[in-house]
């Protein structure tokens, strides 16, 4: 396809994805396109879930939402309110063929797209690649924060001590994603002289797991499961040091605020999903079972992410 240039673009539709992990790893596409054509007006379809995560996002457009629930009347009303806007260019994430269905000068899907990585963030930016001169470095995943979340973060933290503190995200949406409780509460306990305080983060449903790990530690702690918005918990989490948690979508959040993140994967496939980042670390458990990783085993891990990040906020 012939390069395209900044005037013939004024109006971009980017079709992202539904979970709110994978919402966040098309962040770099929306980053380079914004890069790309800067005066151009990038409208959004998203899931309700994940239509948060570019709520503050200052160069978007429209937000549309594909709602999979709705089935096909659903999708003929997003089609309907789609057609309305003749686009200079449709760059499409998913694989349903949605954007052959709208008004487009051009358009970029999966399906043309040659993966140069095994992450989806690396077949994300294939997808692009031909509106781009030359390799560039993919850019870092984002969450767009504004001051009422970050004024949150700092009153809920205020009662712990110090600044030193390790977040962790006990939950997940699939059980055998759920690293045991006693291997949080190991890992805690080897790690306490780096930290002087612990955030539990993540939903309702986390909150017995939180507070049976809180049991057994020494270190301050406050439990927000439960207790904030998805953006709030960004906020959160680029308050800690460091993430510790399973494959979910706290670890993607917590590495598009910046924070070193730690991620216990049983099943999965974490070359492809791991949160994605310099800072970003990982550890698959022995024979994908996450009852077979202990706290040791990955105690000397967080360390190093917990000097690096303690260095870096001292600005050493």
């Amino acid at each position: 396809m012939a390069k395209i240039t900044q005037q013939e673009v004024r109006q971009i539709l980017l079709i992202t994805l539904s979970n709110i992990g994978d919402a966040i790893l098309t962040t770099p596409v929306l980053e380079v396109l914004h890069q790309r054509f800067p005066k151009a007006a990038i409208d959004l379809v998203t899931d309700q879930r994940s239509s948060i995560v570019f709520n503050h996002c200052p160069y978007r457009g429209q937000i549309f939402h594909k709602d999979k629930k709705a089935g096909w009347q659903g999708l003929i009303q997003l089609i309907y309110q789609l057609r309305h806007t003749s686009y200079d260019l449709i760059v499409d994430l998913r694989t349903d063929g949605l954007a052959y269905l709208l008004k487009g000068q051009k358009r970029l899907t999966k399906w043309q797209a040659k993966p140069v990585g095994d992450h989806a963030v690396e077949r994300h930016m294939a997808v692009i690649a031909s509106l781009l001169s030359s390799s560039i470095p993919i850019p870092s995943c984002r969450i767009w924060l504004q001051t009422a979340q970050i004024q949150f973060a700092r009153k809920q933290l205020s009662q712990l001590p110090r600044n030193r503190w390790l977040a962790l995200g006990p939950g997940a949406n699939w059980t055998p994603k759920i690293w045991p409780v006693p291997a949080f509460s190991t890992l805690v306990q080897a790690v306490k002289a780096y930290f002087d305080g612990i955030i539990f983060i993540g939903s309702l449903d986390d909150q017995e797991r939180s507070q049976r790990i809180a049991a057994d530690i020494s270190l301050p702690w406050v439990d927000l499961c439960g207790r904030t918005d998805l953006l709030q918990a960004a906020a959160v989490l680029q308050q800690a040091n460091v993430f510790v948690g399973n494959d979910s979508g706290l670890g993607h959040l917590a590495a598009a605020v910046g924070t070193p993140t730690f991620t216990v994967f049983g099943l999965g496939h974490p070359e492809r999903y791991h949160p994605w980042g310099k800072y970003s670390h990982w550890q698959v458990a022995p024979n994908n079972k996450l009852q077979e990783l202990s706290g040791e085993m990955i105690a000397s891990q967080v360390i190093k992410l917990a000097t690096y990040s303690q260095k870096t906020y001292s600005g050493a």
